[in-house]
């Protein structure tokens, strides 16, 4: 794969990945209105199991002298085959080896956990997909807003602008890593800057359509976010290393490998700063899930399999609007809590990237089931621009025919 093509892939992951407000700048207005994508577009399923050996190569070496990543977990599963393996360190001032069960931060791979209850309510006839969200949450936005749906929130075509943060880097964000944010406080400071565009004619991937849904999930259900992805998905699922940090925590429970950010130093050389400890209440129904590659696993199986949410409205998840991206002017990519890419060899695969500083996590797979993929990355840089390179390694691996 030449440079050209490993950057163009890298490009089309990496977006979903950084779960803080983005810098945003407005499509061309002569963008071409871009054809709707649904899962019709399938490609034949992988008929060879996992390419174990480019699998090793990826993780191979990690630890805290490895350029991008001081350990990986891997699961590679699907009916044409499985592995599993783990690299690097769990702590690099003791050397132990990682916890291939270890606990991380999986960041925006909530939404697709918030995304799923939504279309549960959708399924049980509590929210209508097309009715504003207005009419659920009254005051919620401001006159000035056109009605906006719960499908708009859903696929990020709401016009919703961000919520203002502490800062664009690294050492903005540390010095506030342990603030206890408010959901409607940040919904209040985002909706008061106006909307971005009308609703449902651009996508712009920000956190604050999903702290809606999450309030949103609050209101129908009667009950706390936590508690209703406990009701609906942990427990039916038995996630038993799954869990949301109560207002506060700032701690990994259970055995976990612990995060690092490098620091770039005077003397070109680099500090890891140890970011285990981190609140989360800033990102909550958008980005504060805790979980293992083995309970993402079987969330990301039964959720393709339409056991978690009716086939109907799981066609939501693999549907992408009809609308440029507010960014970049290009096709839309993003569904309702997922993403679509296209490998170079034409295998189509959904999924949901997260990032938290320490932490960079994937689910996914083909629609069929053939091959899934589920990886958390420490990354030393998970909050970057650019892909992390073992990560991208890894997904070329896992996906390979």
């Amino acid at each position: 794969m030449n440079a050209r093509t490993r950057t163009l892939i890298a490009a089309a992951l990496v977006l979903g990945i950084a779960s803080g407000p983005a810098v945003a700048h407005a499509a061309p207005a002569s963008a071409p209105a871009p054809a709707p994508v649904s899962s019709a577009r399938v490609a034949p399923e992988i008929p060879t199991p996992p390419d174990a050996a480019a699998l090793e190569k990826a993780i191979a070496g990690l630890g805290p002298e490895h350029r991008d990543a001081t350990a990986a977990l891997v699961r590679v599963g699907g009916t044409s085959g499985t592995w599993q393996g783990s690299s690097g360190v769990a702590d690099i001032r003791t050397g132990r080896g990682a916890l291939e069960q270890g606990r991380f931060r999986a960041g925006s791979v909530t939404k697709t956990f918030t995304s799923a209850v939504v279309l549960q309510l959708a399924a049980e006839g509590s929210v209508d997909l097309d009715r504003p969200v207005q009419e659920y949450l009254p005051g919620l936005l401001p006159a000035t807003f056109k009605p906006v749906s719960v499908r708009q929130l859903l696929n990020y075509t709401s016009g919703i602008q961000p919520a203002d943060g502490p800062g664009d880097s690294f050492s903005d964000a540390y010095a506030h890593r342990f603030d206890v944010e408010d959901p409607r406080a940040l919904i209040a400071n985002a909706v008061a800057k106006g909307p971005e565009f009308d609703p449902g004619t651009r996508q712009h991937y920000l956190n604050i359509d999903y702290t809606i849904l999450g309030v949103l999930i609050e209101k129908v259900t009667g009950t706390s976010y936590e508690k209703a992805l406990t009701a609906r998905i942990f427990k039916p699922l038995g996630l038993r290393h799954t869990s949301l940090p109560r207002p506060g925590q700032t701690r990994i429970p259970g055995p976990h490998n612990r995060g690092y950010q490098a620091v770039p130093q005077a003397d070109g050389g680099r500090t890891l700063v140890d970011v285990t400890e981190w609140g989360s209440s800033r990102e909550w129904a958008a980005g504060d899930l805790i979980s293992t590659t083995a309970d993402l696993e079987r969330f990301t199986t039964a959720l393709f399999a339409g056991r978690l949410v009716p086939k109907a409205q799981l066609e939501e998840m693999f549907t992408v609007p009809a609308v440029a991206d507010f960014t970049t002017g290009a096709p839309a990519e993003l569904t309702a809590g997922m993403k679509r890419f296209v490998l170079p060899d034409g295998t189509v695969a959904w999924g949901k990237t997260g990032g938290r500083h320490g932490y960079n996590t994937a689910i996914g797979g083909t629609r069929d089931l053939s091959r899934t993929l589920v990886y958390s990355v420490n990354s030393t840089d998970a909050k970057g621009q650019d892909m992390n390179r073992v990560a991208f390694d890894i997904v070329m691996a896992a996906f390979a025919r």
